[in-house]
C-alpha cells in the first residue's frame, strides 16, 4: 500500500525545493517547486512500490527547471532605451518634411478628410462614416485643410532660398 502522498511532500518537499533554489532565482524556484509536485500527483499512482521517491522527485524537479530556463530565453528582456531606427513604412514617405509637417500641423478633422480622401482616395461619404459628421462636413473639411496646406506649404518653400536656374 502506498504512502499518503501528502507524507510524501511533508518528507521531501524542503529537499525539492532546496534543489529548485539551486537552479533557479527564488520566484521561479518557488513555480518549480509547485509544478514539480502538481506532476508528482498526477504520476504518483503508477510509481513503482520500491521507487526512490526522493530520486525521483528531483528527476521531476529537474525537469520542470528546464522547462523554465527554456521558457526564460523565449521571453522579452526589458531594456532601458531602444534606439530609433527607420521603420519599413518610412521607404513609402516621400521626402518632403515639409509637407508632411504641414499635415500633421492641421486641426485633427481637417487632418482625417484630407488623409482618407487625397491620400487614401476615400470618398467623402466614407470619410463621413470614419469620423464622423455628415458628408458636407467631410467635404468642408477636406477642402479647408487642403486650402490651409496649400497656404503653409507655399509660405514655408518661399521662406526657404531656392536654387536658380542658370541658362545657357
Amino acid at each position: 500500500m502506498k504512502r499518503p502522498f501528502e507524507e510524501i511532500v511533508a518528507e521531501h518537499g524542503p529537499t525539492v525545493l532546496r534543489v529548485c533554489r539551486a537552479v533557479l532565482a527564488r520566484p521561479d524556484a518557488d513555480d518549480a517547486w509547485s509544478e514539480t509536485f502538481l506532476a508528482a500527483l498526477r504520476a504518483y499512482p503508477g510509481l513503482a512500490d520500491g521507487a526512490n521517491i526522493e530520486a525521483w522527485l528531483v528527476t521531476i524537479a529537474h525537469h520542470k527547471a528546464i522547462d523554465i530556463v527554456r521558457a526564460q530565453s523565449r521571453r522579452a528582456t526589458p531594456v532601458a532605451d531602444v534606439a530609433q531606427t527607420r521603420s519599413a513604412t518610412d521607404a513609402l514617405e516621400t521626402s518632403d518634411d515639409g509637407l508632411w509637417a504641414a499635415l500633421r500641423a492641421l486641426p485633427t478633422k481637417q487632418r482625417q478628410a484630407v488623409a482618407y480622401h487625397h491620400v487614401a482616395g476615400m470618398s467623402y461619404a466614407e470619410v463621413a462614416a470614419l469620423v464622423g459628421g455628415s458628408t458636407d462636413a467631410a467635404r468642408r473639411a477636406a477642402h479647408d485643410g487642403i486650402r490651409a496646406l496649400r497656404s503653409r506649404y507655399h509660405n514655408s518653400q518661399s521662406s526657404t532660398p531656392q536654387k536658380k536656374e542658370s541658362r545657357s
